[in-house]
């Protein structure tokens, strides 16, 4: 499984998911910084399998269902690495879920 990790997430919790064994890339590793939701998505799904954001509203920028890679959303009260730390088992557990063309919440 390959994970694109969004810009509004600290890039330090790559880290914590590769000790996890999953396989993490940053938006700015692929300089895809500053690229708008849908074409984010549009890019994501021909290299990766999940991408893990805190963005909300992406799963209505495009039809979720028919995406190439499933989508796990955090909510936190903000992404603070220090907020997020604690939510990594949750987050590992959703990115191993989550199916194509679907959307997995992890709640603080």
């Amino acid at each position: 499984m390959t994970v694109l990790l969004d810009e509004n997430i600290p890039r330090k919790l790559k880290w914590r998911l590769i000790e996890r064994g999953i396989e993490v890339v940053t938006v700015p590793e692929r300089e895809w910084a500053g690229v708008k939701n849908g074409e984010l998505l549009r890019r994501a799904e021909d290299e990766f399998d999940v991408l893990l954001t805190m963005d909300q509203g992406i799963e209505h920028q495009r039809n979720i269902a028919s995406q190439a890679l499933g989508i796990v959303i955090v909510v936190a009260p903000n992404n603070e690495y220090e907020t997020l730390l604690p939510l990594v088992p949750e987050m590992e557990v959703a990115l191993r879920q989550v199916k194509t063309g679907t959307v997995v919440f992890v709640v603080a």
